[in-house]
């Protein structure tokens, strides 16, 4: 995103609640790459909000009342006009890259009806939702991962955000990843091992983290979940289960229906996490320099010929012993 790069040192202080009626705290507010970082003023992260995702509740006016999403109850205040300046231009940046249905409302009277018929003569319905998975742009993607996040957590609990398992949560990603870190997310521990969300999310079970002892087993479950996401595009998982007339929405406006994203959180929900069956995960563990040995155990692959028990010298903690304490009790605090 080009016009975060004037921002990348910029901080300021904010008042920040939990809830609307929660009692106030003053924050450290700082810009991240994708997210707006809060954090107390002796830096320990509160929480991580998607940009694309931020809504300001009270435009124009000061100081600026910011959520993290329509639905959030989080609220942020911020004074400092050089701040609020920067999170207005890059939510103005991010609106624009997503379609606009008045841009397109030519595109729309001729090409739609075509795509249309194109789509029940000769695509198929496949096709046009692949096609709708190429064009769809990341600041997109976000937000229908954030929405698909918010249906699960009503459905299955709430996420699993305390501060220093937050923290920890991000330590954790960038180690298995550094280039391209996932977000990971917590639920209660009646939902599936992982589940891939659009967005570049993860949710994770927090029986990964409560009934094991090291943190090899939820770093290989992250492994496999990303492999899992490469080989299968999760918006296309969703685009395929939201069906033809939901995927036209999405091309010509931008926007998912609600019941699309609430019967996919239930397909989600309802499935059983697989069982690695491809031998290249294996040299992704020696790649990140983990070892594959708790995991496999776990995953009932232990005994297979292509699992990698012997690994190299370079393997290296997965992460402290005080943030593998956090992540055990991040649904405990």
């Amino acid at each position: 995103m080009t016009a975060l790069d004037q921002y990348s040192r910029l901080e300021a202080t904010g008042l920040w609640h939990e809830r609307p009626d929660a009692q106030r705290c003053e924050v450290l507010v700082s810009l991240g790459k994708a997210t707006l970082i809060i954090a107390t003023p002796a830096e320990v992260a509160r929480a991580h909000w998607s940009l694309p995702a931020i809504v300001r509740l009270n435009p124009g006016k000061r100081p600026a009342l910011y959520a993290p999403g329509e639905e959030a109850e989080e609220r942020l205040e911020i004074e400092d006009r050089d701040m609020i300046a920067a999170i207005e231009k890059l939510r103005a940046a991010i609106d624009r890259r997503r379609p606009h249905p008045g841009r397109l409302r030519l595109w729309m009277g001729v090409s739609i009806a075509a795509a249309m018929l194109a789509a029940a003569l000769f695509w198929m319905p496949g096709a046009l939702i692949r096609q709708t998975v190429s064009v769809l742009p990341p600041a997109g993607r976000e937000v229908i991962g954030q929405q698909l996040l918010q249906e699960i957590g009503r459905l299955a609990g709430p996420i699993c955000s305390p501060v220093t398992g937050s923290g920890a949560l991000t330590r954790l990603a960038r180690r298995i990843a550094p280039e391209a870190p996932s977000r990971l997310a917590v639920l209660p521990s009646a939902t599936p091992k992982t589940m891939a969300l659009p967005g570049n999310i993860i949710v994770l079970n927090a029986a990964l983290m409560e009934d094991h002892d090291t943190p090899e087993v939820v770093a290989g479950f992250i492994l496999a979940e990303t492999q899992r996401r490469t080989a299968q595009d999760p918006m296309l998982r969703l685009l395929k289960d939201a069906g033809l007339m939901a995927t036209l929405r999405l091309l010509t406006t931008g926007q998912l229906d609600r019941a699309a994203l609430q019967a996919h959180a239930l397909t989600l929900l309802a499935q059983d996490t697989p069982a690695p069956t491809d031998p290249s995960l294996w040299p992704l563990f020696d790649a990140a320099g983990i070892s594959a040995r708790p995991y496999a155990a776990v995953a009932g692959q232990e005994s297979r010929d292509s699992l990698p028990l012997a690994q190299t010298s370079n393997l290296r903690p997965v992460i402290s012993d005080a943030d593998w304490v956090s992540l055990q009790n991040i649904c405990n605090s």
